[in-house]
Protein backbone atom coordinates (compact mmCIF):
# COMPACT_ATOMS: atom_id res chain seq x y z
CA UNK A 1 0.00 0.00 0.00
CA UNK A 2 2.30 2.49 0.65
CA UNK A 3 4.68 1.75 -2.37
CA UNK A 4 1.77 2.28 -4.33
CA UNK A 5 1.28 5.68 -2.54
CA UNK A 6 4.40 6.93 -3.11
CA UNK A 7 4.59 6.16 -6.30
CA UNK A 8 1.41 8.10 -7.09
CA UNK A 9 3.29 10.80 -5.32
CA UNK A 10 5.60 10.48 -7.64
CA UNK A 11 3.32 10.97 -10.39
CA UNK A 12 1.32 13.36 -10.05
CA UNK A 13 3.23 16.60 -9.85
CA UNK A 14 3.73 15.54 -14.00
CA UNK A 15 0.55 16.99 -14.69
CA UNK A 16 1.89 20.86 -13.93
CA UNK A 17 6.15 20.01 -14.38
CA UNK A 18 8.45 18.31 -15.84
CA UNK A 19 11.05 16.21 -13.49
CA UNK A 20 15.06 16.12 -13.76
CA UNK A 21 17.26 13.59 -11.89
CA UNK A 22 19.42 15.64 -9.51
CA UNK A 23 21.82 12.55 -7.30
CA UNK A 24 19.08 10.24 -5.62
CA UNK A 25 16.37 13.04 -6.57
CA UNK A 26 13.54 13.86 -9.52
CA UNK A 27 13.52 17.55 -9.02
CA UNK A 28 10.01 18.59 -10.29
CA UNK A 29 10.55 22.00 -12.50
CA UNK A 30 7.25 23.84 -12.17
CA UNK A 31 5.17 24.84 -15.83
CA UNK A 32 2.47 26.24 -14.21
CA UNK A 33 1.97 29.24 -11.56
CA UNK A 34 3.07 27.87 -8.54
CA UNK A 35 6.36 26.16 -7.55
CA UNK A 36 7.08 22.03 -7.25
CA UNK A 37 9.90 20.39 -5.13
CA UNK A 38 11.84 17.63 -4.77
CA UNK A 39 11.21 13.78 -4.04
CA UNK A 40 13.59 10.95 -3.75
CA UNK A 41 12.86 8.79 -6.62
CA UNK A 42 11.16 5.68 -5.52
CA UNK A 43 12.69 2.39 -4.92
CA UNK A 44 16.57 3.66 -4.97
CA UNK A 45 16.46 2.39 -1.31
CA UNK A 46 19.66 4.92 -0.77
CA UNK A 47 20.65 6.81 2.17
CA UNK A 48 20.19 10.20 1.95
CA UNK A 49 22.79 11.85 3.23
CA UNK A 50 23.14 16.52 3.76
CA UNK A 51 25.97 16.04 0.56
CA UNK A 52 22.78 15.28 -1.95
CA UNK A 53 20.49 17.91 -0.12
CA UNK A 54 23.20 20.26 -1.30
CA UNK A 55 22.97 18.67 -4.86
CA UNK A 56 19.55 20.06 -4.89
CA UNK A 57 20.31 23.01 -3.41
CA UNK A 58 22.56 24.07 -5.72
CA UNK A 59 20.25 23.12 -8.84
CA UNK A 60 17.68 25.21 -7.35
CA UNK A 61 19.72 28.74 -6.66
CA UNK A 62 21.28 27.68 -10.80
CA UNK A 63 17.31 27.66 -11.61
CA UNK A 64 16.09 30.32 -9.42
CA UNK A 65 13.38 27.96 -8.12
CA UNK A 66 12.76 27.44 -4.04
CA UNK A 67 14.25 25.20 -2.32
CA UNK A 68 11.79 22.25 -0.98
CA UNK A 69 11.48 18.55 -0.65
CA UNK A 70 7.93 16.28 0.09
CA UNK A 71 8.51 12.42 0.85
CA UNK A 72 6.79 9.55 2.72
CA UNK A 73 8.94 9.26 5.70
CA UNK A 74 8.58 5.30 5.84
CA UNK A 75 10.59 4.23 2.50
CA UNK A 76 12.68 7.23 2.75
CA UNK A 77 13.72 7.42 6.24
CA UNK A 78 16.76 9.58 5.96
CA UNK A 79 15.50 12.30 4.13
CA UNK A 80 14.43 14.14 7.20
CA UNK A 81 17.59 14.02 9.26
CA UNK A 82 19.85 14.97 6.30
CA UNK A 83 17.55 18.46 5.09
CA UNK A 84 17.52 19.08 9.30
CA UNK A 85 21.36 18.58 9.04
CA UNK A 86 21.92 21.14 5.54
CA UNK A 87 19.53 23.87 7.45
CA UNK A 88 16.12 22.85 6.42
CA UNK A 89 13.18 23.01 8.33
CA UNK A 90 11.80 19.90 8.58
CA UNK A 91 7.95 18.57 9.40
CA UNK A 92 5.70 15.73 8.95
CA UNK A 93 1.98 15.11 9.13
CA UNK A 94 0.15 11.76 8.96
CA UNK A 95 -0.33 10.13 5.79
CA UNK A 96 -3.80 8.63 5.50
CA UNK A 97 -6.10 5.95 2.88
CA UNK A 98 -9.11 5.32 2.31
CA UNK A 99 -10.79 2.17 0.34
CA UNK A 100 -14.09 1.70 -0.94
CA UNK A 101 -15.26 -0.66 1.74
CA UNK A 102 -14.13 1.97 4.46
CA UNK A 103 -16.15 5.03 3.50
CA UNK A 104 -18.41 6.42 5.93
CA UNK A 105 -20.30 10.08 4.39
CA UNK A 106 -20.39 12.91 6.13
CA UNK A 107 -23.19 15.11 5.46
CA UNK A 108 -23.53 18.49 6.61
CA UNK A 109 -25.93 21.93 6.84
CA UNK A 110 -24.64 22.94 3.36
CA UNK A 111 -25.01 22.08 -0.09
CA UNK A 112 -21.85 20.32 -1.52
CA UNK A 113 -21.09 19.93 -5.34
CA UNK A 114 -18.51 19.41 -7.39
CA UNK A 115 -17.36 22.67 -9.11
CA UNK A 116 -16.89 23.37 -13.24
CA UNK A 117 -14.37 25.71 -14.39
CA UNK A 118 -16.50 28.59 -14.32
CA UNK A 119 -14.15 31.81 -13.16
CA UNK A 120 -16.32 33.08 -10.45
CA UNK A 121 -16.56 29.27 -8.69
CA UNK A 122 -12.30 29.08 -9.52
CA UNK A 123 -11.86 32.04 -7.64
CA UNK A 124 -14.28 31.28 -4.58
CA UNK A 125 -12.59 27.80 -4.01
CA UNK A 126 -9.08 29.06 -4.46
CA UNK A 127 -9.93 31.76 -2.11
CA UNK A 128 -11.78 29.73 0.84
CA UNK A 129 -8.75 27.29 1.18
CA UNK A 130 -6.38 30.41 0.87
CA UNK A 131 -8.30 31.93 3.77
CA UNK A 132 -8.73 28.82 5.65
CA UNK A 133 -4.46 27.92 5.41
CA UNK A 134 -3.53 31.31 6.31
CA UNK A 135 -5.90 30.53 9.99
CA UNK A 136 -5.03 27.05 10.68
CA UNK A 137 -6.05 24.49 12.93
CA UNK A 138 -9.37 23.58 13.52
CA UNK A 139 -10.79 26.41 15.79
CA UNK A 140 -13.54 28.99 14.72
CA UNK A 141 -11.31 32.19 13.17
CA UNK A 142 -11.87 35.33 12.04
CA UNK A 143 -11.79 35.45 8.30
CA UNK A 144 -15.01 35.02 6.36
CA UNK A 145 -17.69 35.62 3.63
CA UNK A 146 -16.15 39.28 3.19
CA UNK A 147 -12.63 38.36 3.50
CA UNK A 148 -13.44 35.45 0.64
CA UNK A 149 -14.96 37.40 -1.50
CA UNK A 150 -11.96 40.24 -1.54
CA UNK A 151 -9.23 37.78 -1.47
CA UNK A 152 -11.22 36.01 -4.98
CA UNK A 153 -11.48 39.53 -6.47
CA UNK A 154 -8.00 40.10 -5.97
CA UNK A 155 -6.66 36.84 -7.75
CA UNK A 156 -4.70 36.63 -10.47
CA UNK A 157 -5.84 36.39 -13.58
CA UNK A 158 -2.47 33.80 -13.94
CA UNK A 159 -4.09 31.84 -11.11
CA UNK A 160 -7.25 31.62 -12.38
CA UNK A 161 -6.18 30.37 -15.91
CA UNK A 162 -3.89 27.62 -14.61
CA UNK A 163 -7.09 26.55 -12.17
CA UNK A 164 -9.43 26.43 -15.04
CA UNK A 165 -6.71 24.88 -16.95
CA UNK A 166 -6.43 21.59 -14.68
CA UNK A 167 -9.87 21.22 -14.10
CA UNK A 168 -10.54 21.23 -17.57
CA UNK A 169 -7.99 18.72 -18.23
CA UNK A 170 -9.71 16.88 -15.80
CA UNK A 171 -6.27 16.34 -13.64
CA UNK A 172 -7.90 18.08 -10.66
CA UNK A 173 -10.90 18.24 -9.77
CA UNK A 174 -12.83 20.71 -7.32
CA UNK A 175 -15.99 20.40 -4.50
CA UNK A 176 -17.22 23.48 -2.52
CA UNK A 177 -19.87 23.47 -0.20
CA UNK A 178 -22.43 26.16 0.00
CA UNK A 179 -24.88 28.15 2.60
CA UNK A 180 -26.96 30.98 1.96
CA UNK A 181 -23.40 32.98 2.70
CA UNK A 182 -22.18 31.28 -0.61
CA UNK A 183 -19.10 29.22 -0.56
CA UNK A 184 -17.77 27.91 2.49
CA UNK A 185 -15.59 25.07 2.05
CA UNK A 186 -14.00 23.55 -0.56
CA UNK A 187 -11.53 21.17 -1.53
CA UNK A 188 -10.18 19.31 -4.63
CA UNK A 189 -9.10 15.72 -5.96
CA UNK A 190 -6.13 14.86 -8.30
CA UNK A 191 -6.68 11.70 -10.35
CA UNK A 192 -4.15 9.46 -11.65
CA UNK A 193 -5.43 6.49 -12.96
CA UNK A 194 -7.29 4.80 -10.37
CA UNK A 195 -5.32 6.52 -7.25
CA UNK A 196 -5.90 10.32 -6.02
CA UNK A 197 -4.74 12.60 -3.50
CA UNK A 198 -7.37 15.10 -1.82
CA UNK A 199 -5.70 18.49 -1.24
CA UNK A 200 -6.76 21.68 -0.24
CA UNK A 201 -9.59 21.15 2.06
CA UNK A 202 -9.95 23.96 3.74
CA UNK A 203 -13.30 25.53 5.62
CA UNK A 204 -13.44 29.85 6.00
CA UNK A 205 -12.11 29.89 9.31
CA UNK A 206 -15.34 31.96 10.52
CA UNK A 207 -17.77 28.88 9.81
CA UNK A 208 -16.04 25.88 11.17
CA UNK A 209 -16.62 23.02 13.73
CA UNK A 210 -20.07 22.54 11.74
CA UNK A 211 -18.72 19.21 9.68
CA UNK A 212 -18.62 21.26 6.58
CA UNK A 213 -14.55 20.07 5.79
CA UNK A 214 -16.04 16.47 6.30
CA UNK A 215 -18.83 17.06 3.85
CA UNK A 216 -16.24 18.65 1.19
CA UNK A 217 -14.11 15.26 1.68
CA UNK A 218 -17.30 13.05 1.26
CA UNK A 219 -17.98 14.87 -1.76
CA UNK A 220 -14.80 14.53 -3.27
CA UNK A 221 -14.22 10.65 -2.48
CA UNK A 222 -17.83 9.68 -3.93
CA UNK A 223 -16.86 11.39 -7.49
CA UNK A 224 -13.63 9.67 -7.20
CA UNK A 225 -14.80 6.52 -6.53
CA UNK A 226 -17.92 6.50 -9.02
CA UNK A 227 -14.96 7.30 -11.75
CA UNK A 228 -12.75 4.60 -11.54
CA UNK A 229 -10.98 5.05 -8.43
CA UNK A 230 -10.26 2.17 -5.84
CA UNK A 231 -7.58 4.21 -3.41
CA UNK A 232 -8.06 7.78 -2.04
CA UNK A 233 -4.83 9.31 -0.17
CA UNK A 234 -4.20 12.87 1.79
CA UNK A 235 -1.85 13.77 4.17
CA UNK A 236 -3.45 15.89 7.39
CA UNK A 237 -2.07 19.29 9.00
CA UNK A 238 -1.99 18.03 12.56
CA UNK A 239 -3.31 14.80 14.39
CA UNK A 240 -6.73 16.84 15.11
CA UNK A 241 -7.48 17.03 11.44
CA UNK A 242 -6.39 13.49 10.97
CA UNK A 243 -9.12 12.78 13.31
CA UNK A 244 -12.14 14.35 10.40
CA UNK A 245 -10.64 12.27 7.73
CA UNK A 246 -11.02 9.16 10.48
CA UNK A 247 -14.48 9.82 10.86
CA UNK A 248 -14.99 8.84 7.20
CA UNK A 249 -13.30 6.36 6.70
CA UNK A 250 -9.66 7.13 6.28
CA UNK A 251 -6.79 5.05 8.22
CA UNK A 252 -3.35 6.13 8.99
CA UNK A 253 -0.68 4.31 6.93
CA UNK A 254 2.48 6.53 8.25
CA UNK A 255 3.95 10.00 7.31
CA UNK A 256 4.29 12.68 4.89
CA UNK A 257 7.67 14.69 5.38
CA UNK A 258 8.31 17.87 3.79
CA UNK A 259 11.00 19.78 4.10
CA UNK A 260 12.25 23.71 2.84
Amino acid sequence: MITRVDDYLHRVPLSGSVAEQVGPFALFRSTTVWPYYARPVPGADVKIEPADVELVRARCAELGIPLSFEWVVETCPSLGDAAAAAGLTVVEHPLLVLERADFRPAVADARCEILSADEELVRQARAVAGLAFSEPGTGVGKAGPAERDSAAAEMSTDMVLALQSRALRGVSVTAGAFTDEGMVASGTHQPVDSTTEIVGVGTLPSMRRRGLAAAVTSALVDHALDNGVDLVLLSAESDAVAAVYEGVGFHRIGHAGAAE
